[in-house]
């Protein structure tokens, strides 16, 4: 059965030029919508990633595909949900660090990030220049969360303004992820 890629955006969503929105267009790709982009609580958007799961009636594999904050959801979330088998695989693109002396103060209930090894297979991209993160954080949330590390090399936070485009590279990473089944 074909998987389902479930689009995980990070605080105040993906915009048309993010590869994520671009992915949903030319792929696909299922975007998980909530209710509150501008102060996300986590315990809510954990609520709507499971219920995203097991609203699927035909209860298909899925691929969490998670940008910035939407990679602290995926740690978040399989830390506590009872749905972790139905998640293959995760691409986890720019986590930021949420222990960062600047993290915005609308996400404070986000500070204490969950570095628990995740239960299904993981790849985390980072950016040699993401100012949301250090590439050594990155590395360590990699580490933490069993995923292994692909560096993007000085691309910023990967996201709409870093000039990804389609990002096929990062679409390669999502087939390989794929293909491991």
């Amino acid at each position: 059965m074909k998987p389902r890629i479930l689009i995980l955006p990070g605080w105040q969503n993906s915009g048309p030029a993010h590869w994520q929105s671009r992915w949903e267009a030319l792929h696909g790709d299922e975007r998980v919508e909530q209710a509150d982009w501008q102060r996300p609580l986590r315990g809510d958007w954990m609520a709507r990633l499971d219920a995203v799961l097991r609203d699927d009636a035909q209860a298909r594999p899925a691929v969490l595909v998670a940008h910035s904050l939407g990679c602290h959801l995926v740690a978040a979330w399989a830390a506590h949900s009872q749905l972790v088998a139905r998640v293959q695989a995760a691409l986890l693109v720019a986590p930021p660090d949420p222990e960062q002396a600047d993290f915005p103060l609308d996400l404070h209930n986000w500070r204490v990030p969950l570095r628990q090894r995740l239960p299904f297979r993981a790849t985390l991209v980072a950016s040699s220049d993401d100012s949301y993160c250090t590439l050594e954080r990155a590395g360590g949330f990699a580490s933490d969360w069993g995923a292994s590390l692909v560096l993007a090399g000085a691309r910023g936070h990967l996201n709409g303004e870093s000039g990804l485009g389609d990002w096929p590279e990062g679409r390669a990473l999502l087939e390989a992820l794929l293909d491991e089944r």
